[in-house]
C-alpha cells in the first residue's frame, strides 16, 4: 500500500484536481473521493453509479491503480455511467 498522487477531471466540470489515493483502493473509493469535491459544488448530482476512466478505457469498480497501470500524476476521468 502505498500514497499515489493522481491528476483527475469529474465529467462537466472544468476544475483539474490532484487527489491523493491509495494504489490498493478500489475505483469505486476513488470514484467517490473526486466526486466529493465537485457534486453538489460545480456538478448536479445524479442517480447513477460513478465510473473511473483510464486511457480511454471505463475501469471496473473493484480494480485497483496498481492493477491498472495508473502511475503517479496520471490523469483519471471520473464521471456517471
Amino acid at each position: 500500500m502505498a500514497l499515489l498522487p493522481l491528476q483527475a477531471v469529474f465529467d462537466g466540470d472544468f476544475v483539474l484536481l490532484l487527489v491523493p489515493v491509495d494504489d490498493e483502493e478500489p475505483m469505486s473509493s476513488v470514484a467517490e473521493k473526486v466526486a466529493y469535491h465537485v457534486v453538489d459544488h460545480r456538478v448536479q448530482a445524479e442517480d447513477r453509479p460513478l465510473t473511473v476512466r483510464f486511457d480511454g478505457k471505463s475501469l471496473a469498480s473493484d480494480a485497483t491503480a496498481a492493477g491498472s497501470g495508473i502511475g503517479p500524476l496520471d490523469v483519471i476521468q471520473v464521471g456517471y455511467a
